[in-house]
C-alpha cells in the first residue's frame, strides 16, 4: 500500500502537526530584529571633524531618535559625546624566512566620554578597540594599502555601533 495516498488523512495530519510545532518553536525562541537603541537623552552634541566623528553622526541619524545639535549650540544639548583620542596602529604577526612581513594586525582604538554641557560625567572615559588581521605581499603593496583603509573604515563603523550600544546603557542624566 502506498503511504502517500491514504484515505484517513493520517499523513497530512502529521505534516500539519509538525508545521505547527516548528512555528511554535520559532515564535517562542525570542528572536527579534535589533531595534534602534533607546537613549536617556533626546539631543546630543558630538564635537569634532574626524572620520570617526562623522561615522558616529551618521549612526545617530540612522537611529532617528536623537537630535544632533550643532557644536555652536552644544549648551542646549542634553549630552555631549567627546571623542578623547583616536589611534591607529599595526603590529607584525609573522615574517617569512627572509624577514619579510607576511601578516599584520591592524588596531584601531577610540576613547570616548559622555557628559552634560554643564560638565557632569554620565559615562567615564571608555576605550573601545578593534583589531583585524591582514596578510601582506610586497608585490601587491598598492592593493594591500586599499584593503587596509577598507578594514580601518570597517573597524570605525563597528566601534560606532558599540558606542551607540554603550550610550544606550546610560539610563539617567
Amino acid at each position: 500500500m502506498n503511504t502517500s495516498i491514504r484515505d484517513d488523512g493520517c499523513l497530512s495530519r502529521r505534516a500539519l502537526l509538525a508545521a505547527a510545532l516548528s512555528a511554535a518553536a520559532l515564535a517562542g525562541c525570542g528572536f527579534e530584529l535589533r531595534k534602534a537603541p533607546d537613549f536617556a537623552f533626546k539631543s546630543l552634541a558630538v564635537p569634532g571633524t574626524s572620520a570617526f566623528v562623522n561615522t558616529l553622526r551618521r549612526q545617530f541619524r540612522a537611529a532617528g531618535n536623537v537630535e544632533l545639535v550643532p557644536i555652536e549650540e552644544q549648551q542646549r544639548a542634553d549630552a555631549v559625546l567627546d571623542v578623547l583620542s583616536e589611534s591607529r596602529g599595526s603590529a607584525v604577526l609573522s615574517t617569512n624566512s627572509a624577514g619579510q612581513v607576511r601578516e599584520l594586525q591592524l588596531r584601531l582604538t577610540m576613547r570616548i566620554r559622555l557628559r552634560t554641557p554643564g560638565g557632569k560625567e554620565l559615562m567615564a572615559p571608555t576605550q573601545i578597540e578593534q583589531t583585524r588581521d591582514i596578510t601582506y605581499n610586497e608585490t601587491a603593496a598598492l592593493a594591500k594599502e586599499s584593503e587596509t583603509e577598507l578594514l580601518y573604515r570597517d573597524m570605525q563603523a563597528d566601534i560606532a555601533q558599540q558606542t551607540l550600544r554603550r550610550l544606550a546603557a546610560v539610563k539617567s542624566l
